[in-house]
């Protein structure tokens, strides 16, 4: 028998399904959850805030598997996790059509001004023309970052008829290296940013990328907010040199009352509200962990296995 530390939240899609083989303990609250993780085998310990789960994580020393709803789990100690042998699942694909329809509404909001047409009905006033007139179609968007979210955010631009090239290991098949697509980021109307947060991609749009865009392009970031440097991008947006940026991701967050960033008439926050579970993405989780389950039990890979040396 192994005992399962998991997600009160959950109890009701989970337990009817669990294999006989798991001893579920639920958690309703961070008081619980410190309780239980000491008797962990399998732990599932997602909070938003991070700190009580990190706790959790310390103090579950008989942990086996760890199963995390976010994509991201650059947050835990993934070098311990690999020293104790925890096996670390992600939820890599499971928000990314939630991700992927914000990414479309932020651009379609962009290019049609939506913004100005809620602020004139708060007005009550009767626009004569459209405040955007900006077209998806013909339009060319760089993906960086081809993973789920990527793939999900490609499959509905092209549905717009947006050009989409996505930065991959390789080049060819429309894609570009990651050596090419510097010298192309002045060809692009959308910088999108759908990538893990590892070593490798902090400050990936910097000041020398951000000088090469084009005044009209926009940058979309659903990735980690340290991909971008945002002191260079607030300039670039405060001196008009790029036309605005949609940011799911702020340093810090919550984003304070006063930051300027709030007051850019040209940045749009979206307050990584992208990735908060939905009903549908909830039960894609708790699919997932019931197949994995039995891969665990058969001692055979995990679906969303983390590599824990790369970070995704």
């Amino acid at each position: 028998m192994t005992i399962a530390v998991l997600p009160e939240s959950l109890r009701a899609t989970l337990e009817p399904r669990l294999p006989a083989w798991v001893v579920p303990r639920w958690w309703a609250d961070v008081a619980q959850m410190h309780d239980l993780a000491p008797q962990a085998e399998i732990g599932w310990f997602d909070l938003h805030v991070k700190p009580p789960a990190l706790r959790a994580v310390e103090l579950a020393q008989d942990l086996r598997w760890l199963n995390c709803g976010y994509a991201g789990v650059d947050w835990l100690p993934l070098a311990e996790l690999d020293q104790r042998g925890v096996a670390l699942t992600c939820g890599a694909g499971l928000t990314a059509i939630q991700v992927a329809e914000f990414a479309v509404m932020g651009m379609l909001t962009i290019a049609k001004d939506y913004r100005a047409v809620v602020r004139a009905q708060d007005r009550h006033e009767w626009l004569a023309a459209a405040p955007g007139t900006r077209e998806l179609a013909g339009s060319r968007a760089l993906l960086l970052g081809y993973g789920a979210i990527g793939q999900a955010i490609a499959r509905m631009l092209r549905g717009f008829d947006v050009d989409v090239v996505p930065v991959r290991s390789r080049s060819g098949e429309g894609a570009l290296g990651p050596d090419e697509w510097r010298a192309q980021l002045g060809s692009f109307d959308w910088i999108v940013l759908a990538l893990p947060g590892t070593p490798d991609t902090a400050g990936i749009i910097g000041a020398a990328e951000l000088a090469v865009l084009r005044p009209d392009a926009v940058l979309i970031n659903f990735a980690r907010a340290d991909c971008i440097d945002q002191p260079a991008l607030i300039d670039s947006l405060q001196q008009g040199r790029i036309a605005g940026a949609m940011l799911d991701l702020t340093d810090p967050e919550p984003l304070p009352a006063d930051h300027l960033l709030w007051s850019l008439p040209n940045a749009h926050i979206t307050m990584h509200l992208s990735g908060i579970p939905t009903p549908a993405s909830r039960q894609r989780a708790a699919d997932r962990f019931i197949r994995n389950c039995d891969a665990f039990h058969q001692g055979v890979p995990l679906e969303a296995q983390v590599d824990l040396l790369r970070g995704y």
